[in-house]
């Protein structure tokens, strides 16, 4: 029996979470699905331009696991754009940060997410 997956942690939600050729009728097209963690480490990765070490400090993970992360979106991506596949961005093992400047405040009495000095 497998473990289960760690959260990872994702602090940008999709501002569109379908993508699909144009001219096509959604139910006549194959569909690819993206994990939100796939889509935050192709994020923060690709598009903002970060090392892999420094995307495995942002969703809370290994970099060997961001490596994985990013081969298998960068290949659902590939797919959907060869093969004329309709993309959706959805679901995943994930917990949304919350707003910038409050950081999880590791152990004791005052643990959890608030403000840091």
């Amino acid at each position: 029996m497998p473990r289960n997956k760690k959260p990872r942690f994702v602090g940008h939600r999709p501002p569109v979470t379908v993508f699909k050729p144009a001219g096509i009728p959604a139910r006549e097209l194959a569909w690819v699905g993206l994990t939100l963690d796939e889509y935050e480490a192709l994020r923060l990765a690709d598009y903002e331009g970060l090392n892999q070490e420094q995307v495995a400090a942002s969703l809370g993970v290994s970099r060997p696991t961001v490596s994985r992360i990013l081969a298998l979106a960068r290949h659902k991506a590939a797919k959907a754009f060869v093969e004329g596949c309709a993309l959706s961005i959805e679901g995943g093992p994930v917990t949304f940060q919350p707003p910038m400047g409050r950081r999880w405040r590791g152990g004791g009495r005052r643990r959890g997410w608030g403000w840091m000095r």
